[in-house]
């Protein structure tokens, strides 16, 4: 039984993984991450502080001669794992931009791949749960170290966890989607719906897997947990409170929250091996509310262009409430960092995302003013690595050598 895809792999654990963090983890689990004893508190690092070249980091111009030099490392990676469709944007002030598809959307039809279509983003929904989470402790209707009990009902260690452990991925929780029993369930009809509180139950039948804030350990269960807190200090269902109090401010037209297994016109159909047979399936129709707070959403490139920009720079926070949300949690021997809701790998920051039949990756690098997203319609690893990790890694091998994502040697052509 192959565990159900929710995932930060490499990009949380670039140091530790053979899968995107580097053994094969599922689910959203960050057991790779080499983590403090359970009896050391994990320190905080500002985000800024975290390890990364000078300030003045350089980016090239997007010239045709760079761009042809993209092309070929992606059609690269793309035989390799043999992903169907993939798009690539890079974005910098005064270098121009490359923005490009590759492949097919549509196994069934040959439709290619276009820069309009929509995808599931998996744990890129983390960062607008987070941020609609940021917003009520700005307007002081909640705060950062209040306990999760406050709020719900339940939960292990409640009285101890607070808000700012579950967003920072330290609570301790046990993941649901790591449940055999919650697997079996959803692989038998992944059409089906899940609650919350069904989600909560499967974590809640484990025991507690360290004291709040002695590890890192990234676990979809935190993020169910701070959906419920955010609804039930609105009033709202969280799909609402995140259409109108983040994206609707954050002026993002095309992305949504969806209530169903539906997704907008137009959309690139989503390929899966997370499958009780194992083999590649058309996941387009799943059901993603199992996922819910933690990843359910849908969204597409030039909205996820510029919500990693607004992310980064803490567009829709208070100052103060930004620096804290950029506090890092060490996930890595490589120095890589996990703050509340988001990520610093080797300077870039952001999040990803990774669901039955599609992955992400928007990221922003301050010192360029630089954005990379990159979308595709596959999660099946090559390797024990997910594939967006690896064009991620191809291509700023390329544009930034001194912030290679997440932290391998540079792209070499001609290498496999």
């Amino acid at each position: 039984m192959k565990p159900t895809h929710l995932r930060l792999r490499r990009a949380c654990a670039a140091a530790a993984a053979a899968g995107v963090l580097i053994v094969p983890v599922f689910a959203g689990s960050a057991s790779a991450v080499t983590a403090p004893a359970p009896s050391t508190p994990v320190p905080s690092t500002p985000l800024s502080a975290a390890p990364s070249p000078d300030a003045d980091t350089p980016f090239p111009q997007l010239t045709p001669a760079v761009a042809a030099q993209l092309d070929a490392a992606i059609r690269q990676v793309m035989r390799q794992t043999k992903v169907p469709g993939v798009t690539v944007g890079l974005w910098a002030p005064g270098k121009g931009s490359y923005v490009k598809t590759f492949g097919v959307a549509d196994k069934a039809t040959g439709a290619p791949m276009t820069t309009g279509l929509h995808v599931r983003i998996g744990s890129e929904t983390k960062t607008f749960t987070v941020t609609a989470l940021l917003q009520l402790v700005d307007q002081r209707k909640i705060g950062l170290d209040d306990p999760i009990g406050k709020y719900v009902k339940g939960v292990p260690n409640g009285d101890r966890i607070t808000l700012r452990e579950l967003a920072g991925m330290r609570s301790g929780l046990f993941n649901y989607s790591m449940d055999e029993n919650f697997n079996k369930k959803l692989q038998a009809d992944p059409e089906q719906s899940f609650t919350p509180q069904q989600l909560l139950d499967y974590a809640f039948k484990h025991p507690v897997q360290f004291a709040p804030g002695a590890e890192f350990d990234y676990s979809n269960t935190n993020l169910i947990l701070l959906g419920l807190v955010v609804e039930k200090i609105t009033g709202r269902p969280l799909h609402e409170v995140i259409a109108k109090d983040v994206l609707a401010p954050a002026g993002l037209r095309r992305t949504v929250f969806p209530t169903s297994a539906a997704l907008p016109d137009p959309y690139a159909h989503g390929y899966t091996n997370q499958t009780a047979s194992g083999k590649i399936e058309d996941a387009t129709r799943w059901n993603p509310s199992w996922a819910w707070a933690a990843g359910e959403m849908v969204s597409d490139l030039e909205d996820l262009r510029s919500w990693a920009r607004t992310l980064a720079t803490g567009r829709l926070l208070t100052p103060a409430t930004q620096a804290e949300r950029l506090k890092t949690t060490p996930m890595n021997i490589q120095g890589d960092g996990y703050g509340l809701g988001i990520f610093n790998v080797q300077g870039w920051i952001g999040h990803n995302g990774s669901i039955p039949g599609y992955e992400v990756l928007p990221v922003y690098l301050p010192q360029a003013q630089a954005t990379m997203v990159i979308l595709l319609n596959t999660d099946a690893s090559y390797k024990g690595q997910e594939p967006s990790t690896l064009f991620g890694e191809a291509v700023t091998g390329i544009v930034t050598p001194d912030h290679v994502y997440p932290g391998h040697q540079p792209y070499v052509p001609g290498k496999g």
